[in-house]
């Protein structure tokens, strides 16, 4: 621990912070990280780059006033530089950079005050921003397609990445993704390492998308330097400023190397977690504070061990959410929050007679809305645990507001609101007592195809083509989904007819493809496919009406058609309709966001002994036009006869 306490030097053109361990440079006033000092380190961020392109906040925003200025990238330069705290123990500092008409199409329609906080001996520093939009109607209207923190490391020195525990290896320079080493694949992320510095990489694909994580998984992740023995990690202690939800993906860190903190993305999603603001419409959100932590090990001891004290520290962090030391008001302190508690059980007479508790559901607080709706708020905060055996939550430090109590229970159907709003106040204790879901249940399950768990993975995923794999995944079933190019392995393993699926003999774990892709014909364009489901039935009630479930993991630009017993009928049963922008097949996903849809079958249509559902997927001007499959229950009718 420094014996002087954290130092802070303001020069001309740059803030230095010293805490004893770690010294940091910023650039003054517009405060991009330039230089971080650690264990013998000069400097552990891209010397080779331009100042502005080591350490930033950033954003990609769009003008929604007809002026057409779409997709603006701009890295988050302040104009005014200011100390916050300073003393030994704690030095806070702003670089703010505000908004007037103007600047109107030059720069986002945001205040941005973006803080910086050194710790007396902490190994790393903290960040955080707040991001103002004035209820003004000289505010123009806009949208945020993302915002995120970015560090860029030295290439020479970080070669070994780690974002989970069987997602961590020695990585590829970014050098080998150049023309000349590289070979770009169907998107420019995706390249095939044709002639890379090292040779064992040669043959491999590279895809930032690879490592992409859910939110509910991604606490830390960053680099290691075997020379000297050093990690770079980041550390998001709190997902409550996330958008999305717990299974919203964002990227975190990929060849660069690059180390990432995403706050806002529409990834996997599309345009429905880009959130639009209105001429006028007031809005601030805190982002952060994120946690960059540093360690080191003494030559000779093994540096990959770093990983496992990241994760230790992550811990560490999570405990002491949220942090005491944040000097903005707009960042409550634990005694400014408030707490609720209860326990949720769920009612399937067609599984139990009595109500039955939930083990793992997750159970969280977003902005009031509709049931299902916290996967697309992307606006506000949102808070989120999981019920232990017995169904029993606690959500504590919420922030004080109103907000619905949203689940979904892994191995059940649907989303559970509860439709009363929630007023969350400084140092309230909440009991919601005893919550019941019932999931969506229309009669007895005469069959099913995989697990309601808002995910594809239960299905077939196939090998790669050898040619293009990341040898990462290579022995890593759970991971298969993340090698490239497996939408064009369904054509080979069905280059004629489509996929038939048979009620009691198939296995849907290798009998149903994880997505449903186009077919690329010898022309190479491609075109819509058409899945079969045949079952038997016996003593059908013509009267009544049966129910299909059908439960999408995902869909990019696509639409589901379901006829039955006649595949060339004009009129389908059914269509979603165009729905989806997820896009998550080719970046790798086994899922996007989560549709439910529940389809009368009448009994007329029926036949007793052999019959068929036709699943169309219609769309087909792009392979990644697809749907992702969740689940799919066919039930028997209800006691109610057909009016």
């Amino acid at each position: 621990m420094s014996p002087t306490g954290v130092q802070l030097q303001i020069e001309d053109h740059h803030v230095v912070i010293d805490n004893g361990i770690v010294q940091v440079t910023m650039s003054n006033p517009e405060g991009i990280v330039t230089g971080i000092r650690y264990n013998g380190l000069d400097n552990m961020l891209e010397i080779l780059n331009n100042e502005n392109d080591r350490g930033y906040w950033d954003v990609v925003w769009s003008a929604l006033d007809g002026s057409g200025k779409t997709g603006i990238f701009e890295v988050i330069k302040a104009t005014n530089f200011t100390v916050i705290t300073e003393s030994e123990e704690v030095v806070e500092i702003s670089f703010f950079r505000p908004w007037d008409p103007s600047l109107k199409g030059k720069f986002a329609p945001l205040n941005i005050d973006k803080r910086f906080i050194f710790l007396r001996g902490c190994s790393g520093f903290y960040t955080y921003a707040i991001y103002e939009h004035v209820g003004s109607q000289e505010w123009q209207a806009f949208s945020l397609a993302e915002t995120r923190v970015a560090f860029k490391l030295r290439k020479d020195k970080f070669h070994y990445m780690a974002v989970s525990d069987d997602r961590k290896r020695y990585m590829p320079l970014p050098d080998d993704r150049a023309p000349g080493r590289g070979q770009t694949l169907a998107f420019p992320e995706a390249v095939l390492l044709a002639n890379p510095v090292e040779p064992e990489f040669k043959g491999e694909v590279d895809d930032k998308y690879q490592y992409t994580c859910e939110n509910r998984h991604l606490m830390v992740h960053g680099w290691i330097s075997n020379d000297p023995p050093t990690g770079f990690w980041q550390i998001t202690p709190s997902d409550e400023f996330r958008t999305g939800g717990p299974l919203k993906q964002n990227l975190c860190s990929h060849v660069g190397p690059t180390c990432l903190a995403v706050f806002v993305g529409a990834h996997y999603a599309g345009e429905d977690l880009v959130p639009k603001f209105s001429q006028g419409e007031p809005w601030k959100k805190v982002f952060g504070p994120i946690f960059i932590y540093l360690n080191s090990v003494l030559e000779g001891e093994d540096s990959l061990s770093l990983w496992d004290d990241a994760k230790r520290q992550t811990m560490i962090e999570v405990k002491g959410w949220p942090y005491s030391f944040p000097a903005s008001m707009d960042y409550p302190k634990s005694n400014e929050r408030g707490n609720i508690y209860g326990k949720l059980l769920v009612r399937d007479r067609f599984i139990h007679d009595d109500d039955m508790p939930t083990n793992g559901a997750y159970v969280g607080l977003a902005k009031p809305g509709d049931v299902g709706s916290w996967q697309r708020e992307c606006k506000d905060y949102q808070f989120w645990t999981k019920t232990n055996e017995n169904g029993v939550f606690s959500i504590n430090n919420i922030r004080t507001g109103n907000y619905n109590l949203y689940a979904w229970v892994p191995g059940y159907l649907g989303d559970f609101r509860n439709d009363n709003v929630i007023t969350i106040t400084a140092g309230c204790n909440i009991n919601m007592s005893t919550l019941v879901y019932e999931p969506p249940r229309y009669g007895p399950t005469l069959w099913d195809i995989g697990i309601p768990d808002r995910s594809a993975a239960e299905f077939f995923v196939p090998n790669p083509n050898p040619q293009y794999v990341n040898k990462l995944f290579c022995d890593q079933p759970q991971n298969n989904f993340r090698q490239y190019g497996l939408w064009e392995r369904y054509g080979e393993l069905y280059p004629e007819g489509d996929l038939v699926f048979t009620i009691g003999v198939s296995d849907y774990s290798k009998d149903w493809f994880y997505a449903q892709v186009p077919r690329r014909k010898e022309d190479k364009s491609y075109e819509g496919t058409t899945w079969q489901i045949k079952f038997k039935l016996e003593n059908i009630q013509k009267m009544t009406t049966y129910k299909l479930q059908i439960a999408l993991a995902g869909a990019s630009l696509a639409e589901l058609e379901v006829r039955v017993n006649d595949r060339n009928k004009p009129r389908p049963l059914f269509t979603t309709g165009l729905i989806g922008r997820d896009n998550a097949i080719p970046r790798h996903g086994i899922h996007g966001l989560y549709w439910l849809y529940s389809v009368d079958v009448f009994g007329s249509l029926l036949l007793e002994g052999d019959n068929i559902f036709y699943f169309t997927q219609t769309r087909s001007q792009s392979p990644f036009q697809a749907i992702m499959y969740d689940y799919i229950r066919f039930e028997g009718p209800s006691s109610e006869p057909i009016v």
